[in-house]
């Protein structure tokens, strides 16, 4: 790590994010939650998902592009699911409140499906299926991106986005198990983090438009995505769309729209969360002993010559989670010179 890098606290990292957002007019309950999520990204150590896109969601906000005061509600709705209209509020918020209409909804119903449109970026996936963990629930998200970085397998015109997918199931003494991916091999938030980092990109994260790998994350504009596992990814890509996009009734296709670069439309992004009561199922006790147990053997399996650990999915968010909570949370040069002039024009102090 740099010398240069500095460490904050995440108390301190989450009052920073509240005091901005009410700098440009959102209410202090939910510059509150807004905040808590985002520095929650950060310690799970989603890095492209939390702080780094404070300076983005202020300049979505001064334009226009994202509205400060929701009324979310919802539209439709049975026993297992409902429909969410986000009323283009801060995706942070308008998750939480589907999740927490999931989760309500699935302590009767067994299994709720929300459907979520009018929203906007919410950041990581696995932060809103860990939240059913909590309720001895297993959660799913889904979304569609916010900017198309994806082409159809053999295509150039960029479609479709990193389209992720999220699930977690609770587990007993053992870190539960949170898989957070995109169908692509990287998440455009990584490529972005490179670029402002000055690193060079592994090859087989993009390619240009002749089909050759691209490096440059500062080129990225000039290039495409590539989906995990050749066209399968893309399959993906294209099914996680149409369930959380154009099942809701939000932006799918051409009608994404780019908030890395636009400030000022309205990306009517559309997610799904669906939430699934372990103890309709079976005993959650029971439950949680044999998902300890399948992560135990899993862990202690034969390993091939040179691998020095088998590792399941959440096991480094719960390293880093220990870490960061113990050590702070790193801002890389880049990152701090970045919010040091965020809370100058904001006329706010700057963040530790």
């Amino acid at each position: 790590m740099s010398e240069q890098t500095r460490r904050i606290s995440a108390t301190a990292l989450q009052a920073f994010i509240a005091r901005a957002f009410e700098a440009v007019g959102v209410s202090t309950a939910e510059a509150k939650v807004i905040a808590e999520l985002m520095t929650r990204a950060d310690v799970n150590g989603a890095d492209g998902h939390g702080v780094f896109r404070l300076p983005q969601y202020i300049r979505r906000i001064k334009g226009g592009a994202v509205n400060i005061k929701p009324t979310i509600r919802v539209e439709r709705e049975a026993a297992g699911m409902a429909l969410v209209d986000g009323d283009n509020g801060m995706g942070h918020l308008v998750m939480r409140f589907a999740t927490e209409k999931a989760i309500e909804k699935a302590k009767t119903a067994g299994t709720a499906w929300v459907g979520v449109k009018a929203s906007n970026h919410a950041g990581p996936a696995s932060l809103y299926a860990s939240m059913p963990i909590e309720h001895d629930m297993i959660g799913l998200y889904l979304a569609v991106g916010n900017a198309n970085h994806l082409a159809a397998w053999g295509g150039l015109d960029m479609l479709l986005s990193t389209n992720p997918i999220a699930v977690g199931v609770p587990a007993g003494t053992e870190p539960p198990i949170v898989l957070d991916m995109a169908t692509t091999v990287a998440a455009y938030g990584k490529v972005k983090t490179s670029a402002q980092r000055g690193e060079t990109m592994p090859e087989g994260w993009m390619i240009d438009r002749q089909g050759k790998p691209l490096t440059d994350p500062k080129r990225a504009g000039e290039g495409l995505l590539l989906p995990i596992g050749g066209y399968k990814g893309y399959g993906l890509a294209l099914v996680f769309g149409l369930l959380a996009g154009t099942l809701n009734g939000a932006a799918m296709g051409r009608d994404v729209v780019d908030f890395n670069n636009d400030d000022t439309t309205a990306t009517n992004t559309g997610h799904v969360i669906v939430a699934i009561n372990v103890t309709m199922f079976r005993d959650i006790a029971k439950f949680k002993t044999s998902v300890d147990q399948l992560v135990r053997d899993i862990r202690s399996s034969k390993r091939l010559p040179g691998v020095d650990a088998i590792r399941l999915p959440g096991e480094q968010s719960h390293a880093k989670r220990l870490e960061r909570t113990r050590l702070g949370i790193p801002l890389p040069p880049a990152l701090a010179t970045g919010l040091d002039q965020l809370a100058h024009e904001l006329k706010i102090p700057a963040p530790g």
